[in-house]
């Protein structure tokens, strides 16, 4: 069984597909295609395990049990009633299902669903007489449904909650990233894990702490204890132990990673997220403000997620982003500087060129990831016109 491969599916966030494409080429994985917020590829059980535990971009690991074509609930409830569901689950397990839906055939996502479940159940009730539960909280088994037109697949959710849920940030501030977007943000940053990562608006530290994880080659799965694959039948509890002994991690750094904030509750939260994290001798938490943060090393990454209008409610927000401008060619000659924001207009009072602009999705909010290499000559104003 673990030598048997097919086709999964990894979710991800708007923007990472590349990345997570590179993470899932690095632990083994074959046939890598992208897709819109998703990467298909071929593995056997270590590499879905694997990418369970090892991939810093992926919010679930999906693995297509069948696929069929339908354009009505009836031929929906059909499909999925013929299933051997008994294969997949017992009487005594509970299961929920998560849907997503883009047709022109069906327009009622809850409906969809509603008859998806029916289909499950009526297979068990038919055939032993009961029928499982739904706990669309903490079930046994997740079962993912996406319908593009009239093509519907039907997968297992190995990873139950979202990978992006870490286990060790347990203290929010305004607006927090999230995880899996940090890191990405990090491994599109090109950071060489060897220089000073300095976030100086930390909020609750995510992006310091996924940039610890990076650097000291921690997975990002390290903290937690369930995944929805060990309810699986096929469950392999020696290779998933395997697999999680198959790493090594440092346990130092010769580089500094500092997070920083002028709000004491944002320190506070950091400083306890980073706790969580057992990251409090490799993250250097400071509450300074960001014209006050400097580095004497020379080289390095900043990477900040300062306030945006959409986002908070600052004061003469365009002000505010040509301080941040001001700090940076003063304070961080020999960096390159990321900065996530929506505020276009806010992001050119900057008054520094951009060698790079991607676009990622802050939840539902479409935002630009700018770079700006910070060479002793950016101190003449460079003025971007975009």
């Amino acid at each position: 069984m673990e030598k048997e491969k097919y086709k999964m599916l990894a979710k991800t966030l708007f923007g990472l597909e590349e990345v997570l494409a590179n993470e899932l080429k690095a632990i083994g994985a074959e046939s890598i295609v992208m897709h819109n917020r998703a990467v298909s590829f071929v593995g056997n059980l270590e590499i879905m395990y694997k990418a369970n535990y090892l991939s810093r971009t992926a919010l679930r690991i999906l693995k297509p049990i069948m696929q069929f074509e339908a354009s009505n609930a009836k031929a929906i409830y059909k499909s999925i009633k013929r299933f051997p569901w008994k294969n997949i689950f017992s009487l005594q397990e509970t299961f929920a299902i998560d849907i997503i839906i883009s047709s022109e055939f069906f327009n009622q996502t809850q409906f969809i669903a509603l008859k998806a479940k029916d289909a499950i159940v009526d297979s068990f009730r038919d055939e032993f007489g009961e029928r499982p539960n739904v706990d669309l909280d903490n079930p046994n088994i997740r079962i993912n449904i996406h319908i593009f037109s009239n093509k519907v697949t039907v997968s297992l959710d190995s990873s139950g909650e979202s990978l992006h849920k870490r286990g060790y940030r347990t203290a929010l501030t305004s607006a927090p990233l999230n995880e899996a977007l940090a890191a990405g943000m990090i491994l599109l940053s090109e950071w060489d894990k060897n220089s000073d990562f300095i976030d100086g608006m930390c909020g609750s530290g995510t992006l310091p702490i996924e940039a610890a994880l990076i650097a000291l080659n921690i997975p990002p799965g390290y903290l937690r204890e369930r995944y929805g694959f060990m309810n699986w039948k096929d469950f392999d509890s020696e290779l998933w132990q395997s697999v999680k002994s198959g790493v090594i991690s440092k346990t130092e750094l010769n580089f500094n990673i500092i997070a920083s904030d002028k709000s004491p509750d944002a320190i506070a939260a950091s400083a306890r997220n980073i706790k969580g994290a057992k990251l409090l001798k490799n993250i250097k938490l400071e509450q300074k403000y960001f014209d006050e943060q400097k580095s004497n090393s020379g080289s390095g990454v900043v990477v900040i997620n300062p306030p945006y209008g959409e986002r908070l409610n600052e004061e003469n927000l365009n002000q505010f982003y040509t301080e941040i401008g001001n700090t940076l060619k003063t304070n961080f000659v020999g960096f390159d500087a990321w900065i996530l924001s929506a505020s276009n207009s806010s992001m050119k009072k900057i008054g520094l060129k951009t060698s790079k602009r991607l676009t990622l999705f802050n939840g539902a909010l479409e935002c630009k990831y700018y770079k700006y290499e910070l060479y002793q000559g950016s101190k003449k104003k460079h003025f971007d016109e975009d």
